[in-house]
């Protein structure tokens, strides 16, 4: 038996040791086994910072749950009684506690039909992968002692990702542990197995078993990783991707004209999302850039005298975000996001391609609203091209776009902008009723203002109402 606990990077200072220190104590005291396990044990061994515990007990997982938050001083506890699991929230390293068991599975659904309590090794022949079907003993005498049945360990130093069982068991089990090992290999920086990999293949239509909520979440989680475009490679490679997000499959193998970009339209929005989690590590944003020419497939036609074009791909791929939402199960927040940034990711560039007014700088910081900096972001992240020369002579003129948005006065004033002739004075002056003609009467006044036609003070926007109005009212 293999003890790690010396090369363990916890300190008795340490939050997740004092948790394992109680949850050991308690084992004892309730004569059960108890065993930290999965993922926590693959980062200590990998020294990468914990996000949660997984704690595992030969016993009832719900029970010693209660007992063990009594004893750390949570007060509460939310129970899985069909699994039989529970989860301490705690805001600084959430607790789940198991009773060791095997599941079985029906071939339509990733639910386990029925749960038996087991011990160890069965529990940890039913995980994912080799790197998480490991557990360490945190029993008081035993503290440190590692379980590890199927080489995990071996993997972690190998980086390599590979099932316990023959995959195509674990796959069809829970078709979601494919995008996991994607999810995994990006995160980790290590390689699947190439069994792995075809049997992820054969079983890619599986994945439609899986909700639409689970499948977003895992794939949100790539998004996130260092180096999304290494998940979202394999997802494409193995036939996931199609199933998932058509939208993006059908890039791959797509030319574009090499002007600015990759030739591939999937090579180059992979290597906009990449530049994206560069500069940002806001997952709206790097599932903008992933979006962002989402109807260049639609909109690709050849001109014979500049190549491929892709006229209005802008705007119908602001369209297309609706579909993609109600499909992923997308937040209105998140739908709206993408939609703006989607719509508005080439309107700074036509800025640096134009003599930069004000009016036009004002007109886009309105319509980015929140967002601009983000919009910044995305434009920049859009640069894929290898030319150094054309890399600094495109962002030298971003920077001149940038001058004139980054004075904090005017990006306040835009936000908040409005005519300054309201709606109930225009009906007084204009003898109507609340309708669409104040709306457009009152839109024209804030286009004269933004086009610097007049000053953005009440008596200029007063005069102007007065010389045009009749212009609406006949």
């Amino acid at each position: 038996m293999t003890n790690i606990k010396d090369i363990l990077n916890l300190s008795n200072n340490d939050l997740a040791y004092s948790i394992l220190t109680a949850a050991g104590e308690l084992g004892e005291k309730e004569n059960v086994a108890v065993y930290v396990v999965g993922g926590f044990v693959r980062d200590l061994i990998m020294r990468k910072p914990r996000n949660d515990i997984d704690i595992m007990i030969v016993g009832d997982g719900i029970l010693f749950a209660k007992k063990l938050a009594h004893k750390l001083g949570y007060k509460k506890v939310v129970p899985f009684k069909k699994f039989g699991t529970a989860f301490i929230p705690n805001k600084h390293l959430p607790i789940e506690v198991a009773s060791a068991r095997v599941e079985s599975y029906d071939d339509n659904s990733r639910k386990p039909s029925s749960v038996f309590y087991s011990g160890l090794k069965e529990d940890l022949l039913r995980r994912d992968f080799t790197i998480n079907a490991m557990a360490m003993d945190i029993y008081p005498s035993r503290f440190g002692e590692l379980t590890d049945p199927f080489g995990g360990i071996a993997d972690v130093n190998k980086m390599v990702i590979k099932t316990p069982l023959d995959p195509d068991v674990t796959f069809s089990e829970d078709p979601l542990r494919m995008m996991r090992a994607a999810y995994f290999s990006s995160k980790l920086g290590f390689a699947i197995k190439q069994t792995c990999l075809d049997s992820i293949k054969r079983q890619s239509n599986r994945i439609t078993i899986v909700s639409k909520e689970r499948i977003r979440d895992e794939f949100f989680k790539i998004l996130n990783t260092k180096i999304p475009s290494v998940g979202l490679t394999i997802l494409q490679k193995t036939g996931i991707l199609k199933r998932i997000f058509p939208e993006i499959d059908v890039m791959y193998g797509m030319e574009q004209t090499s002007e600015w970009h990759h030739k591939d339209i999937f090579d180059h929005t992979l290597q906009v999302v990449d530049n994206a989690a560069k500069l940002s590590d806001k997952m709206e944003l790097r599932f903008a850039a992933l979006v962002h020419d989402i109807a260049k497939p639609n909109t690709r036609r050849i001109d014979k005298h500049k190549g491929y074009t892709f006229h209005g791909h802008d705007a119908i791929g602001e369209k297309m975000i609706g579909t993609i939402a109600r499909r992923m199960k997308l937040s209105n927040f998140l739908k709206n996001y993408l939609k703006k940034l989607t719509l508005l990711h080439l309107r700074p560039i036509a800025l640096v391609k134009d003599i930069v007014t004000d009016s036009a700088v004002r007109r886009l910081m309105i319509l980015a609203g929140d967002e601009l900096e983000d919009l910044m972001i995305l434009c920049r992240a859009d640069i894929t091209t290898k030319n150094p020369i054309k890399i600094n002579q495109y962002l030298k003129n971003f920077e001149k776009v940038e001058q004139k948005m980054n004075n904090v006065i005017e990006r306040d004033a835009m936000k908040a902008f409005q005519s300054p002739v309201r709606g109930k004075e225009i009906m007084s002056i204009c003898k109507i009723s609340e309708g669409h003609k104040v709306g457009i009467i009152k839109s024209a006044i804030e286009e004269a203002i933004l086009d610097g036609k007049i000053e953005n003070t009440h008596s200029a926007a007063h005069k102007f109402l007065m010389e045009i109005k009749d212009n609406y009212l006949d």
